[in-house]
C-alpha cells in the first residue's frame, strides 16, 4: 500500500480545505490515515449508523422490517429526499424508509426512524460499532432550542463502522449483507464513484456508499468492491467549495480502484 499512501498524501497536500481520510484494505489489514481523529459535522453520513441502529432494534424483536408506518404531517421536513412532497397517511415499510434514507438521503424517512428507535438505541449502536469519538445529538432539519450540538463524526470512527458492516461482524452476517445491499443502490454518486470506469455490461466494481454535504462541507464514505477485494474509503471535508471537494473525492475513489486492480 506504500505507493497508494504516497499518492493519497500528495492529493490531500494540495486539496482545498480540511480533510479527514481513512482508506483500509479490509482483506489485507493495511490502511492509510489522514487526520483520522479530527471531528467533522456529520451531515448525512450519520444516516449509516442510524440504519444500523434500526437493524439492531429489529434484531431485538422490537419490530419487523416489513412493518408499516404512516407518515404524519409533523414528520415532513424538507432538504434531501421526496417524502416531504407526499401526503400524510402514506404507509411505508421500515425497510422502505431505511432504503429511502440511504439511497436518496431522505430526511423525512430519517426522522421517522429516529422517532421509532430513539436516541438511546442510536448511541448504543454507535458505541458497538466503535464510533467512540462521534456523537448523535438531534434529528435532521430540526433545530431544537435546547440542543445546540450538531451530529459529529470522525473518519476513523466511520471506517471502523464500515469495516464491521463489510465483514459481517455487527449483529449477523445476514443483517450486514442487507445493509450493504441497500448502500450499493445509492443514487447520489457524484463523489467517490464519479471517476470510476464504466463499461458495456457489468463493470468490474461495486460501491456501497453514503455521502453528506452542506455549505463548505462535502463527505463521502463507502466500501469499494473490485473483484474479490474490499476496501473502505472515508473522506470528510470542511471549508471547501463543492466543486473542489467533489474533484478530490473522485480522485480518491479512482486511486483506490487502481490500487485494488494492481
Amino acid at each position: 500500500m506504500e505507493r497508494l499512501r504516497q499518492r493519497l498524501s500528495a492529493l490531500l497536500a494540495k486539496a482545498e480545505g480540511t480533510w479527514g481520510v481513512v482508506v483500509e484494505d479490509l482483506d489485507r489489514g493495511t490502511r492509510f490515515e489522514h487526520q483520522a481523529s479530527a471531528s467533522f459535522i456529520a451531515e448525512s453520513v450519520i444516516k449509516v449508523p442510524i440504519m444500523a441502529a434500526v437493524y439492531a432494534a429489529a434484531d431485538l424483536g422490537q419490530f419487523a422490517m416489513e412493518d408499516r408506518l404512516a407518515l404524519r404531517k409533523e414528520d415532513l421536513v424538507k432538504g434531501s429526499g421526496l417524502l416531504h412532497a407526499l401526503s400524510p397517511g402514506l404507509k411505508l415499510t421500515i425497510r422502505e424508509l431505511v432504503t429511502l434514507m440511504i439511497i436518496q438521503s431522505d430526511n423525512t424517512a430519517t426522522n421517522v426512524l429516529i422517532d421509532l428507535i430513539g436516541k438511546e438505541r442510536i448511541d448504543l449502536t454507535m458505541h458497538e460499532l466503535g464510533m467512540r469519538e462521534s456523537a448523535f445529538s438531534r434529528k435532521l432539519m430540526i433545530y431544537p432550542v435546547d440542543i445546540a450540538e450538531n451530529n459529529t463524526i470522525t473518519a476513523g470512527d466511520v471506517a471502523r463502522m464500515l469495516g464491521k458492516l463489510a465483514t459481517g461482524t455487527f449483529l449477523s452476517h445476514r443483517a450486514c449483507e442487507d445493509m450493504m445491499a441497500i448502500m450499493k443502490k445509492q443514487q447520489v454518486r457524484n463523489g467517490l464513484p464519479s471517476l470510476l470506469p464504466t463499461a458495456e455490461g457489468q463493470p468490474d466494481w461495486e460501491i456501497a456508499c453514503k455521502s453528506g454535504w452542506d455549505t463548505g462541507r462535502q463527505h463521502d464514505a463507502g466500501v469499494l468492491y473490485v473483484g474479490e477485494r474490499r476496501l473502505s474509503i472515508v473522506a470528510l471535508s470542511q471549508d471547501v467549495r463543492p466543486e473542489s471537494a467533489l474533484g478530490v473525492l473522485g480522485q480518491l475513489g479512482k486511486e483506490v480502484y487502481e490500487y485494488a486492480k494492481r
